[in-house]
């Protein structure tokens, strides 16, 4: 039986053509047998996909050969284009909705950032800075029910626009004295979120390069992070090794899960944190 996997990347970079772009991701994609999903926009592209690894590796390899994403920062996982309904490959506004269109991004990424930092500089910093540093969460808040950085901020967002808004409206402004550190699943969101708290008058703010799936291949479940990452396919989330704590409770009867699931449509909520027995109940 043949090996499969999933990769995510993003990269932040000025694309003249878009468009030309996504026809050639859809058509190279396709021919490869993958799904998953692909946003373009003229600032980047953002891409989680999956199928045999082989058919993965040349995936990646020839994205790599298009000078504007040779430095895509590629995150493994395990999965495939059964993870997967189908292959969506488009052109939007943004490549993560945070309603800001007009961002400013150059070859190096996005303009007025916040600091990047690798795994190992996260620790340093901690371990420098002790108590003045403070996690905030860049993704919505479904997503940190089930696993987050110690002791971090979780904004009650249910979308990214949501934390936009938040920032706009001063709710983070009691942070401003503080060093900041954003994070986010793959570094996408946190590298416009860090931006945003620049732009707001931040003065320390950081990023968590490669986001916490980089984190997480570095250090598993023996550094500060704690529980599951939520993952946009049909797995819901995945664990870093099988020590990895259950931080959430089912919403029905309060048992310890990582449960996510997607709710019908007659719902007004898009996800739930279910224990499989109530999950099943539904």
């Amino acid at each position: 039986m043949s090996q499969s996997k999933i990769v995510l990347f993003y990269v932040f970079v000025p694309l003249p053509d878009p468009e030309a772009v996504r026809l050639w991701q859809l058509t190279l994609a396709e021919s490869l047998g993958l799904r998953g999903r692909v946003v373009v926009a003229s600032h980047g592209i953002n891409a989680t996909v999956g199928g045999e690894i082989r058919a993965v590796k040349r995936y990646v390899r020839r994205t790599r050969e298009y000078p504007p994403f040779a430095r895509a920062d590629v995150k493994w996982s395990d999965g495939g284009a059964y993870d997967f309904p189908r292959l969506s490959v488009r052109v939007r506004p943004e490549i993560v909705t945070f309603g800001r269109p007009d961002i400013v991004v150059d070859q190096d990424g996005v303009v007025g950032g916040g600091h990047r930092l690798d795994p190992d500089g996260l620790h340093a910093l901690v371990d420098s800075r002790g108590d003045d540093v403070v996690f905030l969460d860049g993704r919505n808040e479904i997503e940190s029910r089930i696993g987050r950085f110690r002791g971090a901020i979780t904004p009650p967002a249910r979308v990214t626009t949501d934390l936009a808004a938040m920032v706009d409206a001063g709710e983070f402004d009691h942070l401003r004295e503080r060093t900041v550190v954003t994070y986010c699943t793959g570094g996408v969101r946190c590298e416009v979120l860090s931006a945003l708290l620049v732009q707001r008058g931040f003065t320390d703010v950081h990023q968590l390069d490669g986001g916490i799936a980089r984190y997480g291949e570095r250090f598993g479940d023996r550094g500060l992070w704690e529980g599951s990452m939520y993952v946009f396919d049909r797995r819901m989330r995945t664990r870093f090794s099988d020590d990895a704590a259950v931080i959430a409770m089912c919403e029905t009867c309060g048992t310890p899960t990582d449960h996510v699931v997607d709710l019908p449509d007659d719902d007004p909520r898009d996800l739930a944190v279910l224990c499989p027995t109530c999950a099943g109940q539904r």
